[in-house]
This record gives structure tokens, sequence and C-alpha cells, in this order.
């Protein structure tokens, strides 16, 4: 089965590519560096030929509302557009645990908040949910990797700031795999969620990630300090019922002193191609 996926040289993109080749798929890694760009169609029409299902873990390099929705709408469209060309039988995106509830929550005044950025995902996932083309959405919560990020966002000086709320993170390899697996199913025409093993709170979960590489900054839990500048409740961050889990727990990818990526994002959700 041949699998394109756009954002296939990011975090979980190019892990996307390398489990599909292992299973026997034929799996292309499409991003502006193989001369293939979703927000201009450049390379779309060849990269799809032969394309059984399409999965899109691509992302905006900006968190701003206009920056993000330009993205999510216009490389959307063009991936619809090209797939339904191609014959292209199944689409699917990655996208982020409590988008619908972060888009609507009242942002702080933080410069950092990224509340347009949930309104810019809900936007690429009706596109997505009124396509001819069959499809799958994966909601999947944030990622091992990005705990010193998160902090970094709460940072004033050498204090982190975080709402005692629940969390349920878990590791890129894990969400790779779960995305794999969905590519390679029927599509559900839904929302599919997955999630790590454990619940933490946002606060501890930040304070064992950074302990665990040393970092001496000290961690407060402020109910007002909302999460990337968003207003958050116990429940904001976490999946239903009937997630599907990883298997990784959040202390064994510590031992296994997984290097952190360098740039901050919601999942990603929430950051670059994932």
């Amino acid at each position: 089965m041949k699998i394109v996926v756009i954002g296939g040289s990011g975090l979980i993109g190019s892990k996307l590519v390398n489990k599909l080749r292992e299973h026997g798929h034929e799996a292309v890694a499409a991003s502006p560096n193989s001369g293939v760009n979703a927000l201009t169609g450049e390379g779309l029409a060849e990269v799809l030929k032969g394309a059984s299902v399409v999965v899109d873990v691509s992302n905006s390099p900006s968190f701003e509302e206009t920056a993000a929705m330009n993205f999510f709408t216009t490389a959307t469209r063009n991936l619809l557009q090209y797939e339904q060309a191609a014959g292209v039988r199944h689409h699917v995106a990655l996208s982020v645990v409590g988008t619908d509830r972060l888009a609507k929550r009242r942002p702080s005044d933080a410069e950092k908040t990224i509340r347009g950025y949930f309104f810019a995902k809900l936007a690429q996932e009706k596109l997505i949910s009124e396509s001819s083309i069959p499809f799958s959405i994966v909601h999947a919560t944030q990622f091992f990797e990005f705990v010193k990020n998160i902090a970094d966002a709460s940072s004033d000086g050498t204090t982190v700031r975080l709402a005692p709320v629940l969390i349920q993170p878990m590791a890129a390899d894990d969400v790779a795999a779960a995305v794999g697996r969905i590519a390679v199913g029927a599509p559900v025409n839904g929302i599919v969620e997955v999630a790590g093993p454990q619940q933490f709170r946002l606060d501890e979960f930040v304070l064992q990630g950074l302990r665990a590489h040393n970092d001496p900054r000290t961690v407060v839990a402020d109910p007002a300090a909302g999460y990337f500048g968003v207003e958050v409740d116990e429940r904001t961050l976490i999946p239903g019922k009937d997630a599907r889990l990883g298997e990784t727990r959040f202390e064994t990818w510590l031992t296994q002193s997984a290097k952190p990526v360098t740039s901050a994002n919601p999942q990603s959700t929430v950051g670059a191609s994932r």
C-alpha cells in the first residue's frame, strides 16, 4: 500500500514513515525538503500518484491565529483537491486532544496564548469532515518530548507556573505507532483519541521532567497559569474513556534519556512538522 506522509521529515512524520516501511508499506515522506509543499500545491500531483492513503502530520510554523488559519485551511484544501483527483481512499490527520475545548476557552493576556491555533485546527477538521474523501482524525495528547518546552513557555525567571490540571501525555513513538495503525485500517469518518498510559497533574509532570534533566527551576501550581496562556480546567487536556493508550510510561522514557526537541508545541499537538 502506498501511503504518503505529509510532514514526513518531522518528529512524528519520520517515525511514522519508518514504522510503515517496517510493516512492508510503500511510505513516502513528503515535505518541502523533498519538493512537496501542501501550502502551495507544489509536487502534490506527482507524489500522490498511486497513493491509497495520505497522512497529514504537518504543522503551522506559527501559533498566531491568522498565520495558523492560513496554513491549515490552505494546505488542507490543496491536499483534499489533489487527493480526490488521485483517487486517494483515506485521509488521516493528526490533531490535538481537547482542540474544541481549548478553542472555546477564554485566553489570558499572555503573549504566548495559542487559542487561535486551536481555532485553526478546528477549521482544518471541518474541511476534512465535509470532504467526500473517507477520513480519520487522530487527537493525540501532549508528547513527552515537549515537557521542557512547556516549562520554558511557563517560566518567569527561575519559577515555572503551571495549572494543576490533569494531563495524559505520551511518547512520540507511541503517537506514530497509533497513527500508523489507523492509517492502514478502515476510515472511521470521525475522531480517534490516543493518549499515554498514565495521568499526571500538569505541574507534577513538568517537575518530573525537569528533575530528570537536572533542571533546578521551581515549579509552582497556579490555577490561573493556564496552558500556553489558555484557561483550562481539570479535564481539558485529557481524553475520554475510549481513548487508545500507548504503552510507554513516562519514567521509562526518562530513563531512556530521550533527547528533547527544541521548539514548543501544544501537542504537538500541537509544532514545524510533527
